[in-house]
C-alpha cells in the first residue's frame, strides 16, 4: 500500500495556488543549494542529495510527475517518489466553503527507506517555502505557515 504526505496551502502560507512546475522549481533550488553545499565542502554533495531524475509522462501533464532514481545512485537504495498537486473544497469555522491547493507526496509500495527520507526532506522543504501545512507519513502535522 502506498503513503502520502500532503504540504496543504492553508490560509496564511506564501501561495494559494501551486502549479507542477513551480514544485519542480522548488526541486531544482534543492539541487542548486545541496551543489552550493558541495562546492564549499568539496564533495558532490548535490548527487547524494538528490539522487533522482524529475521525470513526466504525457497523460499527468500539470498534475503529476515523479522522481526517479538516476542510474548513478545505488538501485538498492532508491526507486521512486511520486509528486502531483490538486485541489480540494474545505470549510472553515464558519462554515464557508473554499478550495485548498495542495502537494501530495506519494511513495508507491516499492519505494525503499531512502525513498522515505528523502520523501521526507523534499516535503520539508516545500513546505518551508511555500509556508503551508505539512501532513507527514505517519499523520503529524508540521506548520510552517504563520498562524494567528
Amino acid at each position: 500500500m502506498s503513503n502520502h504526505a500532503y504540504v496543504k496551502l492553508v490560509p496564511g502560507a506564501a501561495k494559494d495556488v501551486i502549479t507542477t512546475e513551480e514544485v519542480k522549481e522548488l526541486l531544482n533550488q534543492f539541487k542548486q543549494l545541496s551543489a552550493k553545499t558541495g562546492e564549499q565542502t568539496g564533495w558532490k554533495y548535490e548527487e547524494v542529495a538528490f539522487p533522482y531524475e524529475i521525470k513526466e509522462k504525457p497523460e499527468g501533464k500539470d498534475k503529476l510527475f515523479y522522481l526517479e532514481a538516476n542510474h548513478e545512485a545505488n538501485h538498492d537504495r532508491y526507486k521512486l517518489i511520486m509528486i502531483g498537486v490538486d485541489k480540494e473544497q474545505v470549510s472553515d469555522a464558519e462554515g464557508n466553503n473554499r478550495e485548498q491547493y495542495y502537494v501530495q507526496i506519494t511513495l508507491p509500495e516499492t519505494a525503499t527507506y531512502g525513498d522515505r527520507g528523502k520523501a521526507i526532506e523534499y516535503a520539508k522543504f516545500i513546505a518551508k517555502h511555500l509556508e503551508g501545512e505539512l501532513h507527514m507519513f505517519n499523520n503529524r502535522v508540521m506548520y510552517f505557515n504563520k498562524r494567528k
